[in-house]
């Protein structure tokens, strides 16, 4: 009770300007609180949570070693922490470039665009390599001109008051462990415009890492303070007098001149509140914030570190460790309030820090409690390219910060890494919920995409799910489509929860490479997988793990339509295909409790997470410790699949 009533009341030193009262902030002890009883299931890639309904996860950027999308000989396979703004009608995303891996040069920034948050033009380079000077400093040599600079940053975007959209990065460097990039000994932070035309403004510094020797005489780009511009100069004021986003840089920069609002004693502190921890690397990492309904704002930092402020980010509570936040696994925290007046909190929920799955979102009314959580990422895909600290999974979550544009929509849009080697973007229909009362009755007769928005998909770039028309008829189907050689496409349809079940649907395979096949799958709420079909180009048949099933010869191009009976009292199904009883009481593959989703993937199922991605210790080494997989950088031939006609009552 004595820590509670220490941290709920704020020293007038610390919290409050001089002359003024201190102020009681309710639940400074305990910024963030999770009141629910799910939690995941670290052997499974999806945790075993209700996957949120709606969620559509498309691929943006995927990096390509050998033909990169973004021109230039060699692509860029190390890419991460990417941002998100909507300005204008426009979808902003940027994100960090490097050439293999983490803190390695040479390094840059690239700048993608989209209308709709589907379709993304190809990056633009908006911050490129930097050459360091001659850096003689705390044991670092660096002769001038022989390294290029390492690229950090934990902002992207500032749309100002008077309407100017600014971008930014931070170049730093890494010539020893100590002098990493965010480490506050780099050359400092750049800014320029983005023009509505599709252009950019010159770039400056906007704020020199002065103490550690970098100012105007030995960088390569201006100070901001030489624009001509009054609007620019304006927004880069507004910005610099903005404790809140400006907090976003602290750790890169680390200055003890009195610019933020937090200071190194107080994040020295915060690292050492809990004797188990040994390291102080999330404490003022990765800054965040959201607004309760009462004003205060809620800080989240890296490593479950969190705090209020009740005066927009000018002074804060003691920063302190959340065990809601238990499992962020080092990959960042992001908080918002959602459109609906609710309030959302996306995280890794991982048993290691090697390992960075599942992505969680946590869900409340008022900012303090949650008690929903649900999965908003269960995919991780094999590492195309090898590279140091390229973690497994989903991670550098990045909504849109406030005051960087609402999209049409009821939707939460989330951007982030995928294995640091992909971007990807979300979009999940709020209210954020794992459940719906909607029946599942779907012909596509529409012909428009649009009756996708209640399905849960899963978009490498070179795959697709889309419906369109069956020649020679007045029929729609949705149509799968998969080129990706390592990857798939999922669409997934969420139904009422039942114990007994009656699922019917058409299903046709269109061409098929060679070991490709559609997976069919009734599941639980948790994952449960009590029936699996697979389709290819001549057989359809079931599976039952290591107990073989009956197959039934198929032609291409042929409709099949597939009847299901499934009941969880006997954990059996009955099939019919085409009308004809293909065998009853067929047992469930796994017990299973309920029904409440039927997944059509093509690709193996491949949610149990591996052994060969963790150690002895329970985490995949951080060396050089594989290879680029063969054939990554091409399509492979299609494989094409129709679904119509399906229905779960």
């Amino acid at each position: 009770m004595k820590r509670i009533v220490l941290l709920s009341i704020l020293p007038v030193s610390l919290f409050a300007a001089p002359g003024v009262a201190p102020t009681a902030i309710p639940f400074a002890d305990e910024p963030v609180r999770y009141t629910g009883e799910l939690q995941p299931d670290k052997a499974y890639f999806d945790g075993r949570l209700p996957h949120a309904v709606g969620l559509h996860s498309i691929q943006t950027f995927r990096a390509n070693r050998t033909r990169p999308s973004e021109g230039g000989v060699t692509g860029f396979t190390y890419n991460h922490q990417p941002y998100l703004a909507y300005w204008h009608g426009r979808f902003y995303l940027q994100y960090l470039n490097g050439l293999i891996e983490e803190h390695v040069p040479p390094t840059r920034v690239s700048l993608m665009t989209s209308l709709d948050g589907q379709a993304w033009s190809p990056p633009q380079v908006i911050f490129p390599e930097y050459i360091l000077p001659a850096i003689e400093r705390e044991g670092v040599s660096i002769p001038a001109g022989s390294m290029y600079s390492v690229m950090h940053q934990r902002m992207g975007f500032y749309v100002a008051p008077n309407g100017r959209l600014l971008t930014l990065a931070f170049y730093g460097y890494t010539a020893t462990p100590q002098n990493s990039p965010n480490a506050g000994n780099g050359l400092g932070r750049v800014v320029r415009e983005v023009k509505a035309d599709g252009t950019f403004g010159p770039i400056y510094f906007i704020r020199y890492n002065r103490h550690a020797g970098f100012n105007e005489t030995n960088t390569n780009f201006p100070f901001y303070r030489t624009s001509p511009d009054a609007g620019f100069l304006d927004a880069c004021e507004t910005l610099l007098a903005d404790k809140l986003f400006t907090l976003q840089w602290w750790e890169e920069d680390r200055a003890k001149d009195g610019f933020f609002a937090i200071t190194p004693d107080q994040v020295a502190g915060a690292a050492h509140f809990d004797a188990n921890i040994t390291t102080s690397a999330g404490a003022g990492k990765a800054f965040d914030w959201y607004t309760r309904p009462d004003g205060v704002v809620v800080g989240l930092w890296k490593n479950q570190y969190s705090a209020l402020s009740a005066d927009r980010g000018k002074t804060w509570t003691p920063i302190v460790r959340s065990k809601a936040l238990e499992g962020d696994s080092g990959a960042k925290t992001w908080g918002q309030r959602t459109d609906d007046g609710r309030y959302a909190i996306m995280q890794t929920k991982s048993v290691v820090s090697g390992n960075r799955f599942p992505m969680v979102g946590m869900v409340g009314a008022d900012g303090h409690l949650f008690d929903t959580m649900l999965c908003l990422q269960g995919e991780v895909p094999p590492l195309r390219y090898r590279g140091q600290y390229k973690e497994d999974g989903p991670q550098y979550f990045r909504g849109i910060a406030d005051g960087n544009g609402n999209p049409p929509g009821d939707h939460l849009w989330m951007v982030y890494s995928m294995n640091k080697e992909d971007i990807w973007i979300s979009r999940t229909p709020v209210p954020l919920t794992g459940t719906t009362a909607a029946p599942l009755d779907e012909n596509f007769e529409t012909g428009s995409d649009a009756v996708l928005d209640p399905w849960n998909l899963y978009l490498p770039q070179w795959t697709r799910a889309q419906v369109v028309g069956e020649p020679g008829t007045d029929n729609h189907v949705l149509e799968l489509r998969d080129e990706e050689p390592y990857d798939y496409v999922v669409a997934e349809r969420i139904f009422p929860s039942a114990q007994h079940l009656q699922v019917s649907f058409r299903v046709q395979a269109r061409s098929v490479r060679q070991s490709n096949q559609l997976e069919i799958e009734v599941q639980s709420q948790a994952g449960m997988r009590p029936m699996r079909l697979r389709l290819n180009q001549s057989w359809l048949t079931r599976d039952r793990g290591r107990t073989p099933g009956r197959q039934y010869r198929t032609s291409p191009l042929e409709w099949y339509r597939i009847e299901l009976d499934l009941d969880c009292a006997t954990q059996s199904y009955t099939m019919k295909v085409n009308g004809r009883e293909f065998q009853k009481n067929i047992p469930f593959a796994e017990p299973t409790p309920s029904l409440e989703r039927i997944v059509f993937r093509t690709g193996p199922y491949r949610g149990l997470v591996p052994s060969s991605i963790v150690n002895d210790a329970g985490e995949r080494p951080a060396g050089l410790d594989t290879e680029d997989l063969p054939g990554a950088d091409t399509p492979v031939a299609p494989s094409v699949y129709w679904i119509d006609d399906l229905t779960a009552r």
